[in-house]
């Protein structure tokens, strides 16, 4: 009797790359960052908040072709820290919560699509895709265990975010539960070096008013 050799299965590789591009122009990628930095920056303080930004996502063990890589994507109960991809089998099966997605031009109607079929059916609870050439805002909540759209984006607040949207000027504006404006890296490095300046010249001011004193006989350390 001849015994037949059991064969293994190869394993599944999981590639770091799709080979597209992150964005497609300057705006696009500029958008991505500013989202991507500042939910960072808000969830700083938190270990178990993970947010990325062009992160290929495989829902399902075992189908390396099943997958996405959202512009921006976070995480509640994941720990932070660097990943090649996000296999959700090895993150105790946590899909991404939020997701937001940027359009370009090259973005076309049926892509966005499958896009926002994948995300209701691999468990996202709250996705916007921003189109920044129109200025629109368009959302999707997870109700009744399907993604539905938000009626109205104006002043909207995201349920795990906690961060509003306002369209009301010509660009869109996200707001910190705080209050604080999401900035880009430009508009902070603007705002340390004003700070700066205002220190320096009130620095020079006690300066100025410490050598009139003394002048005048009087100890400015005495005062």
């Amino acid at each position: 009797m001849v015994k037949l050799q059991q064969t293994s299965q190869p394993a599944v590789i999981y590639p770091d790359s799709d080979r597209k591009p992150m964005a497609d122009n300057t705006k696009q990628f500029r958008w991505i960052v500013v989202i991507q930095q500042n939910l960072d920056w808000l969830f700083a303080d938190n270990p178990n908040v993970f947010v990325a930004g062009d992160l290929l996502w495989y829902p399902v063990e075992g189908n390396n072709k099943r997958r996405a890589a959202p512009d921006v994507m976070v995480v509640f109960g994941r720990p932070k820290g660097d990943r090649g991809s996000y296999k959700q089998w090895e993150e105790e099966n946590i899909s991404p919560q939020v997701v937001f997605e940027i359009l370009s031009p090259g973005n076309t109607k049926p892509e966005m699509n499958r896009k926002l079929l994948f995300y209701d059916r691999f468990g996202v609870n709250e996705y916007y895709v921003y189109d920044p050439d129109q200025n629109e805002l368009t959302g999707w909540l997870r109700r009744e265990g399907f993604l539905d759209l938000i009626e109205s984006m104006t002043n909207w607040v995201s349920p795990q975010l906690q961060i509003r949207f306002n369209l009301s000027i010509d660009e869109l504006q996200i707001f910190r539960p705080d209050g604080q404006k999401f900035l880009s890296y430009l508009e902070i490095a603007k705002q340390v070096d004003e700070e700066r300046q205002r220190a320096e010249t009130a620095e020079e001011k006690a300066n100025r008013l410490a050598q009139k004193l003394r002048e005048m006989g009087i100890d400015p350390d005495n005062i």
